[in-house]
């Protein structure tokens, strides 16, 4: 068996992982701050954020390969090169699926990550698979390690990017998925020799180079749009967290702190908000609970509510108020959560009901 030798041109290798990174970092921009979305927002966002990352890796691969030069023409069946951008799309939104849908545990960062290695492994194999006037010959030393290199390296960059989601997260994050996908492409080609087959063995209409370049420059095309929106909005997050205050908030009079009244030995004092850990519902008033104290208020729940809104305060369940600045841990249940609260040395805990915990965690930065 005759293999064929072949080279790359560098400028597309140098474009395939411009593709890669922008890719990587419209998709993580996309699910940064979901968590406090409703569930059909979150979908949509997870949807757009499969594409952006599974398209990009489709996107990076066929730029590549327009780079391969070979002594022959080769033409590539449009079917299987269909299926191949598929299958990448829907292994990445199933990894992000178990990320924004199920508690973040290392357990489901180490899945998510091997499903979107997987992923990538796969998309490259069938997209090879659509060679005509050539085949791809393939070792197993070099397919164990590219299936390694994809899960190691997406495993990384998931746990880079999704350990804490900060602006720094993202952009690291951003940088090892896009190397990851780039090397693990080269890395399958390096172990993969090449051979002429005299007639084309397609399945749906052949694509010649002309095709799929065009093909790929519309992805890129579209990644680089999602890029540019995508990167405007990160970049005014972080201009409106550093920047001055607005016209329109510095004419606005100081707000007066916030101080709830309770009743002791018929008496009403009153206790800065800010010192108070929770508030419970207890019939039609409420309890305060503050370090080893707990102070009877005659504020309702519902009341308490509206006059202390905006303010620390999260509703997390119908009958308890929390400040999130006073949780010393947060533990996630199957339909529910639980919020612990250091107080007079011992754990005291609030219920945390499940149309709430999306707040919470946003609130908390988890």
């Amino acid at each position: 068996m005759e293999f064929l030798e072949y080279s790359h041109n560098l400028w597309l290798v140098v474009a395939s992982l411009s593709v890669s990174l922008v890719a990587a970092f419209t998709g993580f921009s996309l699910t940064r701050g979901i968590a406090a979305q409703p569930v059909a927002m979150r979908k949509l966002s997870v949807t757009l954020a499969a594409i952006a990352l599974g398209g990009g890796i489709w996107s990076m691969h066929f730029v590549a390969m327009l780079g391969l030069q070979l002594p022959i023409p080769i033409y590539y069946d449009a079917m299987i090169t269909l299926g191949s951008a598929l299958i990448a799309i829907l292994m990445v939104g199933a990894a992000l699926l178990l990320l924004h849908f199920y508690p973040r545990t290392r357990a489901s960062l180490t899945a998510a990550g091997c499903v979107i290695g997987l992923g990538i492994v796969a998309m490259h194999y069938l997209g090879m698979s659509g060679l005509q006037l050539c085949r791809a010959v393939y070792t197993l030393p070099g397919v164990v390690f590219a299936v390694l290199a994809a899960c190691g390296l997406s495993v990384a960059a998931i746990w880079v990017a999704y350990g804490q989601r900060r602006p720094r997260n993202i952009l690291l994050g951003t940088l090892a998925f896009g190397f990851a996908v780039f090397l693990v492409h080269f890395a399958a080609v390096f172990g993969t020799r090449f051979v002429a087959v005299p007639t084309a063995q397609e399945i749906g209409p052949l694509m010649g180079n002309e095709v799929l370049a065009l093909g790929v420059l519309v992805s890129s095309f579209v990644l680089c749009g999602a890029f540019l929106l995508t990167g405007v909005t990160f970049l005014a997050q972080g201009a409106k967290a550093e920047g001055a205050l607005p016209v329109e908030a510095e004419v606005k009079p100081v707000q007066v702190l916030q101080r709830i009244p309770y009743e002791h030995h018929g008496q009403t004092h009153f206790i800065d908000a800010r010192d108070v850990a929770f508030l419970r519902a207890e019939g039609h008033y409420t309890l305060l609970y503050t370090g080893a104290n707990k102070h009877f208020c005659t504020w309702s729940i519902t009341e308490a509510e509206r006059r202390l809104s905006p303010g620390p305060f999260l509703k997390v369940h119908r009958s308890y108020l929390v400040n999130p600045a006073h949780v010393s841990h947060f533990e996630r249940r199957k339909d529910n959560g639980l919020c612990y609260f250091r107080l007079g040395g011992q754990d005291v805990t609030t219920p945390v009901s499940r149309s709430r915990l999306a707040e919470l965690r946003e609130a908390l930065g988890v």
